[in-house]
């Protein structure tokens, strides 16, 4: 008997633990949640993200480099609208690749009036470039971005990236920060932060596997990034 006992405890206490692994940040705050997301997500039941989750928008893959297209980001943006989440597109740079090539791949996707946020650059390697040649190159495209949408883009990186090479040289541009802990995260500079990527592996209703999951940091919220048309 004391035996089965002990199993009963046993099997409660791993439910309990089962059931704080998947507490979700958005339950247990008031910051304003969202998500980002690619084809690597497969294919999203988009009303069900809509109607009973409370993310409040998403940023979808729509480019990399000069010529690659993310190939679900055209259904996920009308249906994402379709579905009420207010909804923003990110191009992957490449800093070795004519950064007038990637903004052409990248202006036939991200259309102005498709758009209800900022366009958002995905800055998360050097490709072997020295800071500074890395730094040129990225400086160029974002004046490049900034021209063709007539807004400066939201600015996505690591913690430790920034750190590394960014330091005092964005102070400009709103940065939202891949940091995949529990404290928020700051930066060597102590710099302000619109926006925290808290997890790469959040669960979703309508999202089958991992997807990454950002708040607003403090008393930031969406007005910050809404699209001016």
């Amino acid at each position: 008997m004391n035996r089965l006992v002990l199993f009963v405890v046993l099997l409660l206490s791993l439910g309990a633990r089962a059931q704080d692994a998947f507490e979700q940040c958005e339950d247990t705050c008031a910051h304003i949640h969202g998500i980002d997301l690619s084809h690597y997500q497969g294919e999203v039941f988009w009303e069900t993200v809509g109607q009973n989750t409370k993310m409040a928008y998403v940023y979808l893959k729509a480019t990399e480099g000069g010529d690659w297209i993310d190939k679900r980001y055209e259904s996920n943006i009308v249906l994402a609208h379709q579905y009420g989440l207010k909804v923003g597109s990110y191009h992957f740079y490449r800093p070795k690749t004519d950064q007038a090539l990637q903004l052409e791949n990248f202006k036939v996707q991200c259309r102005p009036g498709e758009q209800d946020l900022i366009p958002m650059i995905d800055i998360e390697t050097t490709s072997g470039l020295s800071t500074d040649e890395f730094c040129d190159s990225l400086f160029k495209f974002l004046e490049l971005v900034e021209k063709a949408y007539k807004q400066k883009p939201l600015l996505y990186t690591f913690t430790n990236f920034y750190n590394r090479h960014l330091v005092g040289k964005i102070d400009d541009y709103q940065l939202m920060i891949a940091q995949y802990t529990d404290e928020e995260p700051v930066l060597a500079d102590e710099r302000n932060i619109t926006m925290w990527q808290y997890t790469g592996k959040g669960r979703i209703v309508g999202v089958s596997g991992y997807i990454d999951k950002s708040r607003f940091m403090g008393q930031h919220g969406l007005r910050e990034i809404r699209y001016r048309h």
